[in-house]
């Protein structure tokens, strides 16, 4: 599926617009850097924020049962359900921010029928173990690619020019962790963590399993991006995949969320490099292989606040940075409007 993503470019006067503002220049720091980004985004000195949506999206990991999380797989279901009830850390966060939230299936193993706020993309009833067998088919990893482009393309559609990003199924550090691995190179025991807390015996479980997945698997380096997403992958992750592009072939902010959502990121930007170029990385998680992904990415996170939650949790709680930064575009005083003098 073929993605027309457009680098961002400059846009004429848009430092000079930031520069002219009633500060020394460059002293707000991230902040101009976000409005910069912004502005070169929708190609404006005003950037609109309009109908911002957080999507969570959930599915569920073979690999799952065979030890590599400390909690039950049956935990998937049960947080959508809480999720859908408005009871989760990303449910008050958005709540409070003003944040669209819907929960996309994309393969939990559990049947939730027609629900509000919940988008039915199910690909299958979670994946398969990695550790034996690949998690998915050739077509299954396709078709969740292209849901994900077609949930992106709908917000577009409808008017919303923010998509956030969010996730939850038990097992997915590990499958993030195998994509990262493949995808940057870097030692498979840097990018394996604890996960949802994992004691000391469990991380070394976690990683031993994970050891096997590789040799299972032999991939040569450099293997095509969809091809280690069928390998180690969730479907949760090959669909949030699909909607970055499909987010950024359609100018949308994307807001990037943690450790999960950044290696459905690494996939999405070695289809299409300039993918990146629509993405606010939000938050550095404390789990050790998102500081590999941001290396990769060249990544600048908005907020370091010790996460390790996901849902989503980070992106809302950098959102009303991002929104600052627009009101900052928008709203503050020039030197020549307010009247004030520049310095020398």
């Amino acid at each position: 599926m073929p993605f027309a993503i457009v680098p961002r470019h400059p846009v004429p006067a848009l430092q000079a617009h930031i520069d002219g503002k009633t500060k020394p220049p460059g002293s707000l720091g991230a902040i101009e850097r976000l409005a910069r980004q912004l502005g070169e985004i929708q190609q404006t000195l005003t950037p609109r924020l309009d109908s911002p949506r957080l999507l969570v999206f959930a599915g569920d990991h073979g690999a799952a049962r065979a030890g590599v999380s400390a909690f039950p797989q049956e935990v998937t279901w049960q947080m959508v359900e809480n999720f859908l009830a408005g009871g989760a850390a990303i449910n008050v966060f958005a709540r409070h921010n003003g944040l669209q939230l819907a929960v996309v299936d994309a393969g939990v193993a559990h049947d939730f029928g027609t629900r509000e706020g919940l988008i039915d993309a199910k690909i299958a009833y979670g994946t398969c173990n990695f550790i034996e067998q690949p998690a998915m088919s050739t077509a299954q990893c396709e078709t969740a690619l292209a849901q994900g482009a077609a949930i992106a393309r709908e917000a577009a559609d409808a008017g919303c020019c923010v998509l956030a990003f969010g996730e939850m199924g038990i097992g997915n550090t590990a499958a993030a962790a195998l994509l990262t691995h493949h995808l940057t190179g870097a030692p498979l025991d840097v990018c394996v963590g604890r996960g949802s807390g994992l004691d000391d015996a469990g991380l070394a479980r976690k990683r031993q399993l994970l050891a096997q997945a590789v040799a299972r698997a032999a991939l040569p380096v450099g293997a095509e991006p969809l091809r280690i997403v069928q390998e180690f992958g969730g479907f949760e992750i090959a669909m949030m995949a699909g909607a970055l592009l499909a987010g950024a072939e359609r100018r949308l902010v994307l807001l990037i969320d943690g450790f999960i959502v950044t290696s459905a990121l690494l996939v999405a930007a070695r289809i299409v490099p300039a993918v990146t170029d629509y993405c606010v990385f939000c938050h550095q998680s404390t789990e050790p292989g998102h500081q590999v992904q941001l290396a990769a990415l060249n990544g600048q996170p908005l907020l370091d606040l010790g996460l390790r939650l996901g849902e989503g949790t980070g992106a809302a709680l950098a959102w009303p940075l991002v929104r600052a930064a627009a009101a900052f575009l928008a709203e503050m005083a020039s030197f020549e409007s307010a009247g004030v003098s520049r310095g020398g």
